[in-house]
C-alpha cells in the first residue's frame, strides 16, 4: 500500500496527548515522524502501566514514530534540532507558550531560515491574550470552556470521560497541517499555524452557547437530550438499560403504534410535535418507560428494531471490548504486541501499516 504522506518529514517536540494524537495520524499516513523527547521522556510514558507494563496513552498515540532524546536547553541538543529541521517539512510542538522562542527557535527565525517549513504550535489559550501564559490540561479546559457545565446529571457538573479536549485539538491540528501541506504543493510556501485548546472547545460548544445567548441556557439532564424527547435511557423489565432516540414526529408515530400500542398518542397535542414532547418531557418519558417495563431488554430491542426506531445498549468497557463491531489493530511495542481499536478510516482494497511504538533512547548529542 502506497501511503499518501510518504516522503513527508515531521519533527514533533511533543508530550501528553494533543500533539501526539496529530502526529500519530501523520505517521499512519506514511510521514516520517521524529519525536523529540526530554531526557526523562514524554511524561505520558508514566500515566499508567496497563498496556503490558506501559502507558496506554503512550502506546496509543506514538506508534510509527522515531524517538530522539534531546536536552534542548543545551547547545548540543539545539544543534541536533537544527540539523533535523534543515530538511523537515513540518514542525509540531506543544511546549508552553513562548518556550520554543526562548530556546532560539522562534517563529520569525524559523520562517526566515526554513521558508518551506510548516509549523503548528498547540497551546492552552493561544499565543496572546490575558491567559496566554497559563498552564492548561484537558480537564482544566473542559472546566474553563464551560463543557463541564453541560455534562453530567442535574446536581453536579462532570468531566467528559475521555481526554476530549486533547483529542479534538489533535484532530484539528491534523486537518490544519494537511491543509498547509496541500497549499504548499501549490505555492511552495510554508505556513505558521497556531491553535489553542480553548478555541477548539469553544468552536465545538457553539450550539449550547447559541442556546444560552438565545435565552435557553442548556441544563444538565444526564443521558437525556436537552432539545429532543423522547431521547434518553429507559430500563426494561429485566433491568437492561437502553438508550432510545426519536428524531422526528414520524418516528414518534411509529413508536406509539408499534411499541407503546397507543396509536392515539401520535396525534395528541401534548406529544404530536417534538416541541410539545420536550415541554411535556416528564409525561412523555413516563409513557415510554411503561412500554419498556413490560418487556425484557431483548424484547424491547426487537420491538424497536421492527418499528425502525434508533436505539443503543448502555454499554461499559467490557461491552466495548466484546462488541461485534469493534475493529482492532495489533501494534508492536517494546514490551510486546498490544491490541487496541483501529483508526476509523477504512481504505478499501488496501491494508494499512502501523509502525511500532518507540522505546526511550539514550540522549543524542
Amino acid at each position: 500500500m502506497s501511503r499518501p504522506l510518504e516522503g513527508l518529514k515531521v519533527v514533533a517536540i511533543e508530550q501528553a496527548v494533543a500533539a501526539p494524537f496529530c502526529t500519530a495520524r501523520l505517521a499512519d499516513a506514511g510521514a516520517e515522524v521524529i519525536k523529540i523527547e526530554r531526557p526523562e521522556g514524554d511524561f505520558a510514558r508514566g500515566y499508567d502501566d496497563v498496556a503490558k507494563g506501559q502507558s496506554s496513552y503512550f502506546v496509543w498515540l506514538n506508534r510509527g514514530k522515531t524517538s530522539v532524546t534531546l536536552n534542548l536547553a543545551a547547545p548540543e541538543g539545539k544543534a541536533v534540532l537544527e540539523r533535523l529541521l534543515s530538511d523537515a517539512d513540518v514542525l509540531i510542538q506543544n511546549l508552553k507558550t513562548g518556550a520554543l522562542e526562548r530556546l532560539g527557535f522562534g517563529p520569525d527565525r524559523l520562517a526566515e531560515n526554513f521558508p518551506r517549513l510548516i509549523t503548528c504550535s498547540i497551546s492552552g489559550y493561544g499565543e496572546a491574550g490575558p491567559m496566554a501564559e497559563r498552564k492548561a490540561y484537558d480537564l482544566l479546559i473542559q472546566a474553563e470552556s464551560g463543557l463541564c457545565s453541560i455534562t453530567g446529571g442535574p446536581s453536579d457538573p462532570s468531566r467528559v470521560g475521555i481526554s476530549i479536549v486533547d483529542i479534538a485539538t489533535g484532530a484539528t491540528a491534523y486537518s490544519a497541517v494537511l491543509e498547509a501541506v496541500l497549499r504548499r504543493y501549490k505555492t511552495g510556501k510554508g505556513a505558521r499555524i497556531s491553535l489553542s485548546m480553548f478555541d477548539v472547545m469553544a468552536d465545538w460548544l457553539t450550539v449550547p452557547l447559541l442556546n444560552h445567548e438565545g435565552g435557553k441556557p442548556p441544563k444538565r439532564i444526564g443521558m437525556a437530550h436537552p432539545s429532543i424527547a423522547p431521547y434518553g435511557v429507559f430500563t426494561a423489565g429485566d433491568g437492561a438499560q437502553i438508550l432510545l432516540s426519536i428524531q422526528s414526529d414520524r418516528e414518534w408515530k411509529k413508536l406509539c403504534i408499534d411499541f407503546l400500542d397507543q396509536p392515539d398518542l401520535a396525534d395528541d397535542p401534548r406529544f404530536a410535535t417534538n416541541v410539545a414532547r420536550v415541554a411535556n418531557r416528564d409525561q412523555t418519558d413516563a409513557l415510554v418507560a411503561r412500554g419498556f417495563a413490560r418487556r425484557t431488554g431483548a424484547e424491547a430491542i426487537e420491538a424497536l428494531r421492527v418499528a425502525d426506531v434508533a436505539l443503543a445498549s448502555v454499554n461499559d468497557m467490557e461491552g466495548l471490548s466484546n462488541h461485534p463491531h469493534l475493529r482492532r489493530i495489533s501494534v508492536e511495542t517494546p514490551n510486546g504486541v498490544v491490541s487496541y481499536p483501529a483508526p476509523a478510516p477504512i481504505w478499501h482494497g488496501e491494508t494499512p501499516h502501523y509502525g511500532p511504538v518507540p522505546a526511550l533512547r539514550p540522549q543524542e548529542t
